[in-house]
């Protein structure tokens, strides 16, 4: 399935529906909710001459990573739960949202329904919207006005920081990090975590009371997640009054919001400038930023490459022929393989459409398919790690000139 990536609208925008069939093939893609609202406030972009806006959304559903997408949690609530004391993992796990606890054949277990999103996305393929998406994207859009550059600065001054002597955005990093990890006037950096991070007010007082338990630790080591998030909002506003990242690009605060999920990745692939730019800032040392451009060359050849199959080969679907990324062109995805999936060639040279699938196995995972929702009371293990999980996809047949499944598959066995 490929490195675990994180993706943004521009860049998934930018590929064919054939490149989008090898990028959800070789990677194993975090899809992020910002992606998805970001998606549908297209719904009131003024449409392009011979398309309207349902045209533009439809044509990035058709796109979607509907095979390999993994649905992120929203940072908001990760946030939170992080605020309360339960750990974020930040080395490349996607931590999934929507499961459902399960116990079947004696094993713990998590199903995930298709989330609300790949439906959305199912919908608008067939050019299907809801009334309430068209007010979303409504709302959504008002919000992508240019921030008051006077609030800004004063926010940034009662920081204590200013602006004007930072010079560059690897200085409104070293500057952004500093309010996360130093333990003077903690109450005030707790105070502005919690109102820049959007935590609920309700509960405010059980997050304060916890913290004030734990001796008033920095926000870096007390909740890593909600740090990191309040680092890219505070790096964003020192570095718009220091006019490092300009105000009139309204999209910009989208853009920077795609960095809330870069400790969920290995890597970050982006055809926007401003990612370019920033995002290496806040990667681990064993995560890499991708170019868009690059990548789409290299899926193209890809594409190329295979289209050179008979059609015999072709109609077996993906998975029979294209288990691994072969070494043509560019070689972008081999090497992107080779660097964050070191061991992938050690593994055995086995067909993947020729591997046996003996009976009990999908009898097992049709049991727990259709296992009920434990409740709260029966669960007798850690939701964080249960022993496997199920994801449910819809998933089309044909995507492109491409089977995604075996041609012989009916619709119903999709």
């Amino acid at each position: 399935m490929g490195p675990i990536t994180l993706f943004d609208k521009s860049f998934l925008q930018s590929l064919s529906v054939d490149e989008s069939v090898w990028f959800d093939h070789f990677f194993l893609t975090n899809v992020c909710p910002l992606f998805y609202v970001e998606t549908m406030a297209d719904l009131e972009k003024s449409p392009q001459k011979g398309r309207t806006a349902e045209d533009e959304v439809k044509i990035i559903a058709d796109k979607f990573p509907e095979m390999h997408g993994m649905p992120c949690a929203h940072h908001t609530e990760l946030c939170t739960t992080n605020l309360l004391g339960r750990g974020v993992p930040m080395t490349g796990q996607v931590p999934l949202a929507g499961a459902q606890l399960v116990k079947t054949d004696g094993k713990s277990g998590a199903v995930f329904e298709p989330s609300p999103e790949a439906e959305a996305f199912s919908r608008w393929q067939k050019g299907e919207f809801l009334e309430v998406e068209r007010l979303y994207a409504k709302a959504w859009r008002s919000l992508l006005l240019p921030l008051d550059s006077k609030v800004v600065a004063k926010e940034v001054r009662m920081l204590d920081i200013d602006a004007a002597s930072c010079k560059t955005l690897e200085e409104a990093k070293h500057l952004a990090d500093g309010v996360v990890v130093r333990r003077s006037r903690p109450a005030a950096r707790m105070k502005l975590a919690l109102m820049s991070l959007n935590i609920q007010t309700g509960l405010h007082g059980q997050v304060l009371e916890r913290w004030m338990h734990a001796n008033h630790p920095p926000l870096a080591q007390y909740a890593p997640y909600a740090a990191h998030v309040l680092a890219v909002v505070l790096f964003y506003k020192i570095a718009l009054a220091a006019n490092l990242i300009s105000n009139e690009r309204p999209s910009s605060r989208v853009d920077v919001a795609y960095l809330f999920y870069l400790p969920f990745c290995m890597m970050f692939v982006s055809s926007d400038r401003l990612h370019e730019k920033c995002a290496s800032l806040f990667m681990r040392s064993d995560q890499v930023f991708v170019w868009g451009p690059e990548l789409k060359s290299g899926l193209n050849e890809l594409n190329k490459y295979y289209l050179k199959l008979p059609d015999t080969e072709r109609d077996k679907g993906v998975y029979s022929f294209a288990s691994d990324p072969p070494e043509i062109g560019n070689g972008i995805v081999t090497r992107l393989w080779g660097q964050l999936l070191p061991k992938w060639r050690k593994k055995e040279e086995t067909d993947v459409a020729d591997r046996p699938v003996v009976g009990p196995t999908i009898n097992e995972i049709k049991r727990m398919a259709s296992a009920p929702p434990l409740s709260p009371s029966a669960v007798d293990f850690n939701p964080d790690s249960t022993e496997r999980f199920l994801i449910k996809r819809r998933v089309a047949r044909r995507k492109g000139s491409w089977y995604q499944v075996p041609k012989g598959i009916k619709a119903e066995q999709e």
